[in-house]
């Protein structure tokens, strides 16, 4: 079976100001990739500037053979992250999202939509009023909170999902099973929360299982929690047990730590006006 797979929303220019290169990313960018290369088909909806980081992002994206038919090119800047780094470890100086929630109506793309198996997006693709529209439409669909997640967020999207991920690096176990479990409570068929070095915890159908982080060549942990999501989310698709999907996801992490970048496809960067 090949799943076909939808990234929708949010994408971004992952910029490493410290070393001078950049790289094209987003969390629903990231998952359409990393999905592909897993033997998904799959495609990207969202919203790329017309300067030369939508370009950067484009041209990737092509490269890798996502179906592009519906993705808008609108004026203005592209969304950009800017990452310093600490050896191998990132951190985010800022951001800027750019034009990535300029959708205007998706009245029309919801046949397109429904042509999958799945619908991933993300807390930064800004289409949770959305969430009810998309709901309805016969692909499962997946949501990551990311690290930013609240209660009121929870609230509000997880009656609409299929699959939540979120992260809690900074939780203890308890809490974050305690979390999991709440969250469960409010629709998801899937609940998954990455701990960092910690590994992952999955709860299906009141099954709680925990994945420990597997060994890796640590290169740049940029896009990989993207990478997990992206095995995990194949995995399920194929029907395969959750204790099989955690381990997808946690060897494709590792893999993804390997090389610089999400998925690669890197570019010289340097601050305008130097």
């Amino acid at each position: 079976m090949v799943v076909k797979l939808l990234g929708l929303g949010d994408n971004t220019v992952d910029t490493y100001v410290d070393r001078g290169v950049q790289y094209p990313g987003g969390n629903a960018v990231n998952v359409a990739i990393l999905t592909k290369r897993l033997g998904a088909s799959a495609d990207y909806l969202g919203c790329l500037g017309n300067d030369e980081a939508g370009d950067l992002l484009f041209e990737a994206l092509s490269a890798e053979g996502i179906g592009l038919s519906h993705i808008r090119r609108v004026a203005g800047a592209n969304a950009r992250a800017r990452i310093g780094h600490r050896g191998p470890d990132r951190y985010f100086i800022g951001s800027i999202p750019g034009v990535r929630g300029d959708y205007g109506p998706i009245t029309d793309d919801l046949d397109y939509i429904s042509g999958f198996d799945l619908v991933h997006t993300s807390i930064y693709s800004e289409l949770d009023a959305e969430l009810p529209r998309i709901a309805a439409l016969p692909p499962m669909l997946s949501y990551d909170f990311s690290e930013r997640w609240t209660a009121k967020r929870f609230d509000e999207v997880l009656p609409w999902i299929d699959v939540a991920f979120f992260s809690a690096p900074k939780l203890d176990e308890a809490a974050c099973i305690a979390l999991m479990r709440d969250c469960a409570s409010k629709g998801p068929r899937y609940v998954v929360a990455t701990r960092g070095a910690e590994g992952a915890l999955g709860l299906a159908g009141g099954e709680l299982l925990k994945q420990p982080a597997l060994p890796a060549n640590v290169v740049d942990t940029l896009g990989a929690g993207d990478g997990f999501i992206s095995a995990f989310l194949m995995s399920i698709c194929r029907e395969l047990p959750l204790d099989a999907a955690l381990r997808a996801g946690a060897g494709f992490a590792a893999d993804v730590c390997g090389y610089h970048g999400a998925f690669g496809h890197g570019a010289s960067w340097a601050e305008p006006g130097a």
